[in-house]
């Protein structure tokens, strides 16, 4: 199934604007990933660019899920390349996709709800002050709170304190924590999965202002979304996923919803194959009225 792109500078390719071009901070080339008989991959290109924001979307079964774990080392692709700013990489696990600066957030966020803000910041990473090389190592509590606060600082986010269990703040506080932790993990590719889920209106206000400051530090950003309204008000490029295939490329400066839900529907193409069907139908039918008139003469 043929890409379909609108609004970019060619098939499948970046957006016609100076800052994508270049080398993609991310790229993937003829991804395809069967589970048995259902294949769920075939033959997908993706690429997101440093300082761009991609939407990534797609009705249930399109792929996208398996898409991002295959990014995120959750899976392995049964073919195909990952390239990250140009060098090829091989990711097999999540640790793989971290080494090459890869970092998911997950809907469920993954955090710990009885560990404060600074524990969960460095949940698995703590820093450590060494006293007696491999016996006494007590956690530097001081330097990664100090390193807490600044990456906060970077992304505003503002919460009531540091040393506050996760459970007490909001959503779009936990979500924040979440994105923050990518930072501390010097990612230079983030993939979020449903930030907006399930959030208020101020929540994902909040989500939404703190995905934007992600590109504005030059981080490339995935954004994997059934809301369609949150993905055209942050994000610079909508890529539609059908069946297990990229379908579309838009451009949100010149695309409207009403093109990506066609694109995710498969709507435009049952109204091409109509209009093709119907063409048919007309040249059948002319052609035997032709013979018809033939054999009368």
């Amino acid at each position: 199934m043929a890409d379909q792109a609108y609004g970019v500078s060619a098939e499948g390719a970046a957006p016609d604007v100076g800052v994508y071009h270049g080398t993609p901070a991310l790229r993937l080339q003829g991804i395809s990933k069967a589970f048995g008989t259902v294949q769920a991959l075939q033959n997908v290109n993706f690429e997101v660019y440093s300082g761009e924001v991609v939407g990534l979307v797609g009705d249930n079964g399109a792929g996208k899920s398996t898409l991002i774990k295959i990014i995120a080392g959750a899976y392995v692709a049964d073919r195909g390349e990952i390239f990250v700013e140009g060098q090829r990489v091989n990711i097999s696990t999540p640790q793989d996709a971290t080494r090459v600066g890869i970092e998911t957030v997950y809907q469920d966020l993954a955090l710990c709800d009885n560990l404060n803000v600074v524990a969960n910041l460095f949940l698995g990473r703590e820093e450590r002050t060494t006293i007696i090389p491999y016996l006494v190592r007590p956690m530097n509590e001081l330097k990664m709170e100090s390193e807490a606060r600044e990456v906060l600082r970077q992304l505003d986010v503002k919460i009531p304190s540091m040393r506050v269990p996760v459970s007490s703040l909001s959503g779009g506080q936990r979500q924040s924590i979440a994105v923050a932790r990518t930072i501390l993990h010097k990612a230079k590719i983030v993939l979020l999965d449903e930030p907006t889920a399930a959030l208020g209106v101020a929540q994902t206000r909040q989500v939404l202002n703190l995905i934007r400051r992600l590109r504005e530090q030059g981080l490339a950003v995935v954004v994997i979304s059934h809301n369609l309204a949150d993905v055209f008000e942050v994000v610079d490029r909508v890529i539609v996923m059908r069946l297990g295939q990229r379908v579309a490329t838009f451009d949100v400066k010149t695309a409207t919803s009403e093109q990506v839900v066609a694109a995710i529907t498969g709507a435009d193409l049952s109204f091409k194959e109509l209009a093709a069907f119907d063409g048919a139908k007309e040249d059948a039918a002319k052609s035997s009225q032709g013979k018809t008139l033939a054999s009368e003469a």
